[in-house]
């Protein structure tokens, strides 16, 4: 088999916030991908990068009081340890704020400016009133023009997928400040997309896109193909436009570009060489795996760049649907959108890995983890039937046989039968429909469990330990679980380590299914995989919700303590916005410990009488586990926003939120009335 030079991408997150789920699944599925061409020989680098620029960075930063720089540094360092911790093998994980994707960007943006293909005119551009700036697209919202749905932003609609100037929207508003833009004039440069529309037309139905893809592409590429606007106007965090003072390139000008600089950096640092995977006519495959929110990036702007530029087009670009939570969207008040650490602070990282590949095919449906049949579809897979094997057959092995498999195997029939399906499940992998994978080999681990429940080796040993029969009939369980392994391994690269230092064996390449093992000696067996207990997996949930309450209440703190420009994080509201919020004076009359509840707290509060004299009491569970004891609270005088709309919790009904301020941990300080105040009394 002659071996692949293949490079591989998946999307590039963003700088400003943590890796969840949704990113995790891009990632695992890349990672399974990835990992089976190397386990076949084939020379596949894995590249990724953080898409580090904009307008959201800039802002970010400057709330928390520090440099774009340090918050992308800060947030590089977690994204590459939780990518790490779920097993995602990058071969290089980079940022778009490099030195590599400077000198790229501006070649590339060179090359189109000299071939032609950048135009320069002035443009009504929005602009925020009150914040002084201009607005990048995701910073305003409205109705979509073609559609109509609200609360879209600025650039591209996801309800119909269409793509348009933020001057189009329908009633914009500046997400920022909350203020309505008024237009402000501006020199743009724009890509002369429409140029490519034949090249991009052939490019496609080439066979580089899915179907469905390639059809909803036809519909842009024969009604909305415009030239694309690839500058924005300081102030910017981003790449300074090459003699353009105050102007810079668009954020999705240099993201993808981040794919060839992540590489470059790799190259300077290795044997790879770059021109072989990025210039045209080379013997060398390249892949971008992407959500399909992004794929007018991926699919029009990015090929039609790389072509006037003199590179190379990818040989595919794989697109993938959302993620959704117990069937629907992520939510952080109901404790389902998920942070990948989140997840990782209560479950091994392989049940998700195992549970995704269970369900993901190569279309661009979306994606369901019902969490009650994730729990049990990882027991009764890779518990109940994939380890079962081993487990049923390895302590027979080493007691009576001191550890020896038989030379002569019970039941090579089932074994040849295991092996000759190498090429259809490696065929169902490589064509990314994973899931047609796992059922075969679970369908095979059926087989194998049932046929030492027919051969029932523990009925043997009562009588005879050492029976060159039992052992036959478990070093035949032992090679259909090696076989398994070997399947699973893309998926399961942890537990395959385990398994292999089980079976004391080298680590398994693909062609190893070929073989079997006989007359070797393998260790003693230790269990490879625990049971998911339902109670970590609402313990995950639990903690989204206390993550979401924390920062409903680290951003309320900050709202009321701030006192002046540097300070303030949020748009001015008008006071009729303010005189709605119900501020009471609130005794804490009980609480106590959360359940399940890192960090939580339930509190009950009274909030005086009625006009009938009846007890005003609130129930509000608050996240100030860390600074406060139950029992020293009680008694205490608070302030509590009364007139909170309820929400329901996994733990419960919270009737409002208490105020507090602080960094958190044990600084965190409830915010106390003036003395002589009274449960009940309005702060005003």
């Amino acid at each position: 088999m002659k071996q692949r030079k293949i490079l591989v991408t998946q999307a590039l997150p963003y700088a400003n916030g943590g890796i969840h789920l949704g990113h995790m699944m891009e990632a695992i599925q890349t990672d399974i991908w990835v990992r089976l061409q190397k386990m076949r020989g084939h020379d596949c680098v894995f590249v990724c990068a953080d898409d580090a620029h904009g307008t959201a960075i800039m802002l970010s930063a400057k709330k928390q009081g520090i440099t774009p720089e340090q918050l992308i540094d800060a947030v590089n360092k977690q994204h590459q340890r939780d990518y790490a911790d779920f097993l995602i093998n990058f071969d290089n994980f980079h940022s778009t704020h490099s030195e590599e994707n400077r000198q790229l960007s501006e070649s590339i943006y060179k090359a189109l400016d000299a071939n032609g293909h950048i135009n320069r005119r002035r443009i009504k551009q929005l602009f925020d009133p009150e914040k002084n700036l201009f607005l990048a697209d995701r910073y305003i919202t409205g109705s979509c023009p073609k559609c109509k749905a609200e609360g879209q932003y600025g650039d591209n609609c996801e309800a119909c997928g269409s793509t348009y100037s933020p001057a189009e929207l329908i009633n914009p508003r500046s997400s920022i400040s909350g203020a309505t833009p008024i237009e402000k004039e501006s020199e743009h440069f724009f890509f002369a997309l429409p140029v490519f529309r034949d090249m991009l037309k052939d490019w496609t139905r080439s066979g580089t896109l899915q179907d469905a893809v390639a059809n909803k592409l036809s519909e842009w590429l024969d009604d909305e193909l415009q030239e694309w606007d690839i500058s924005r106007d300081a102030p910017y965090f981003g790449f300074e436009i090459p003699g353009e003072e105050g102007k810079y390139f668009y954020v999705w000008l240099d993201a993808p570009i981040g794919y060839m600089a992540s590489f470059k950096n790799l190259c300077d640092r290795s044997d790879y060489n770059f021109d072989e995977y990025w210039n045209p006519g080379q013997d060398t495959e390249l892949y971008h795996f992407i959500g399909k929110d992004i794929i007018n990036f991926h699919t029009l702007f990015w090929p039609a760049m790389l072509t006037s530029a003199g590179y190379r087009t990818p040989t595919a670009v794989f697109a993938h649907g959302f993620l959704t939570v117990d069937g629907t969207k992520m939510s952080k008040s109901r404790g389902t959108f998920i942070n990948a650490r989140t997840y990782l602070d209560h479950l091994n990282p392989e049940y998700l890995r195992y549970f995704l590949a269970a369900k993901l095919s190569n279309g661009i449906d979306d994606l369901d983890l019902n969490l009650e049949d994730f729990a049990q579809r990882v027991n009764s897979d890779l518990v109940g039937k994939v380890v079962n094997i081993a487990s049923r057959c390895a302590g027979f092995i080493d007691k009576g046989f001191e550890g020896f498999l038989a030379e002569e195997l019970d039941n090579t029939r089932l074994l040849t039968e295991i092996q000759s399906a190498k090429d259809e499940i490696t065929k169902h992998f490589e064509q990314r429909e994973y899931s047609k994978a796992i059922r075969m080999i679970m369908a095979l681990a059926d087989k194998a469990n049932q046929y030492i429940n027919d051969k029932q080796p523990w009925v043997i040993a009562k009588t005879d330990t050492q029976s060159a029969e039992l052992q036959a009939i478990c070093s035949s369980g032992i090679n259909a679980f090696r076989l398994l392994i070997c399947y699973l391994k893309p998926v399961l690269p942890a537990m395959a380590e385990q398994a292999e230092q089980f079976l004391a064996i080298e680590p398994l390449r693909w062609d190893d299914s070929d073989n079997l093992l006989r007359a070797h000696k393998i260790n003693k067996f230790k269990p490879l995989m625990t049971r998911v207990e339902s109670d970590k997996v609402q313990a995950m949930v639990n903690a989204t919700q206390e993550e979401y309450l924390e920062q409903q209440q680290a951003s309320a703190a900050l709202k009321s303590k701030a006192t002046d420009d540097s300070r303030c994080v949020a748009p001015e509201i008008d006071f009729e916005d303010f005189a709605k919020v119900d501020l009471r004076v609130a005794k804490i009359i009980s609480a106590e410990q959360v359940e399940g509840a890192e960090k939580l707290l339930k509190l009950g509060l009274s909030l005086g009488e009625d006009e009938l004299g009846n007890a005003l009491t609130r129930t509000v569970f608050s996240g100030i586990k860390s600074a406060y004891q139950p029992e020293d609270l009680v008694g205490m005088l608070t302030v509590v926003v009364a007139n909170l709309k309820p929400r329901k919790m996994k733990f419960g009904l919270s009737e409002g939120m208490i105020l507090a301020a602080g960094p958190g941990g044990k600084d965190i300080w409830l915010l106390e009335p003036h003395r002589g105040a009274e449960a009940g009394m309005r702060i005003t």
